[in-house]
């Protein structure tokens, strides 16, 4: 089982890197690529097109601006699609939200918060996602959020010490 993550340009990668600090935490594999639903179409299609050939199970898909990249994804598989808003241009993200979040009834996707936490939280959404079949995965989750409680409240016990 993987994730396909998909960026509409290089420079999304300062973000989505994000996504790949955490899926390596949960020790899930997952493929990277640049690929644009304006300049590459052909491309996305044949990506999403194999991807369960491939064993990919999830896409994460991170776009700025007009932030099609999700939609045209989602159009084109019945396979969970998560979207990334990235802050980009004169709205600092704002449209990209937007875009990814008006999806047309019968085209989900599940759309985060815009930026590097937005980011984090797609890769925990695709272990979730993941994990409804794999009860590893349900296991390392479970710890995951027992750990973060824990970090909470050793800063309260320290911020009251």
């Amino acid at each position: 089982m993987s994730v396909a993550i998909l960026m509409g340009s290089d420079s999304d990668l300062d973000v989505v890197s994000k996504s790949f600090d955490v899926l390596d935490s949960f020790g899930v594999k997952y493929t990277k690529n640049v690929l644009s639903a304006h300049r590459t179409p052909a491309e996305v299609l044949n990506l999403v097109n194999n991807a369960e050939n491939n064993g990919i199970k999830v896409f994460i898909a991170a776009a700025g601006m007009a932030a099609h990249l999700a939609g045209v994804v989602a159009a084109h598989t019945t396979l969970p699609v998560i979207g990334i808003p990235i802050p980009s241009g004169s709205l600092n993200g704002m449209d990209s939200l937007l875009s990814t979040v008006q999806m047309p009834p019968g085209i989900p996707v599940a759309t985060v918060a815009i930026g590097s936490s937005g980011a984090k939280n797609a890769a925990i959404l695709a272990v979730q996602i993941l994990a409804t079949s794999d009860d590893s995965l349900k296991q390392k989750l479970s710890d995951y959020k027992v750990n973060m409680k824990e970090e909470v409240l050793v800063k309260d016990a320290n911020l009251n010490s």
